[in-house]
């Protein structure tokens, strides 16, 4: 099975889908193979993913392999003191802007992009084109289906002054400190915070 036939046989249905789906798999394989990883952990991370894409044509779609790709980024203030979350309303939890591809994004990076814009209330929200991390994490709560995502993630400096809004998909927007982050998920956030400010420093 081809990239482009796997998001139909999935149930993605429609031709121009598959398409899009295969453009996807194409370039987040493209993007993992030129990233270079900043240690070990992430490289191994990275090959893993790169294995998974061999392996399932259509990770990129939701409908795909119970494990598969996601997009987010981490929105950051111009000063890099304060990082922008959302209160997930599926995960209950404090966390990075983000989600599912869709056949609509034009490229990995385009749907980091359109969900931190969509999550965060901020249109002009400029986003990175360089990966900042990878993460592979296993879901607890109602995911339906999904039961694993493989997130490649961007990085983003709101603009100075900018005023967030809730989504529907969260609970609440807040700016938080870098050195106050919240408690529940402050183990899971401190890597792409660490990493989304050195590469934004350099």
């Amino acid at each position: 099975m081809t990239p482009a036939e796997a998001p139909r046989a999935a149930g993605c249905g429609r031709v121009d889908e598959a398409a899009a789906y295969a453009r996807l798999h194409a370039d987040a394989r493209a993007l993992l193979e030129a990233w270079g990883a900043p240690g070990p952990r992430q490289a191994a991370l990275r090959d893993g993913m790169l294995a998974h894409l061999a392996s399932h044509p259509d990770a990129m779609a939701k409908t795909g392999p119970p494990a598969h790709f996601t997009g987010s980024v981490l929105v950051l203030d111009h000063t890099l003191a304060a990082v922008l979350l959302t209160h997930h309303r599926r995960a209950r939890a404090w966390f990075q802007f983000g989600g599912h591809y869709e056949p609509g994004d034009s490229s990995v990076w385009a749907a980091a992009r359109r969900e931190g814009r969509e999550e965060s209330g901020i249109p002009d929200l400029a986003v990175r084109p360089e990966i900042v991390h990878l993460d592979r994490h296993r879901l607890v709560g109602d995911f339906g289906r999904c039961r694993e995502h493989l997130d490649i993630r961007f990085a983003a400096v709101a603009p100075d002054g900018v005023d967030p809004s809730v989504s529907d998909e969260s609970i609440d927007v807040r700016w938080w400190p870098v050195d106050g982050l919240p408690e529940d998920t402050r183990d899971e956030l401190l890597p792409l915070v660490t990493a989304a400010r050195s590469a934004l420093a350099g």
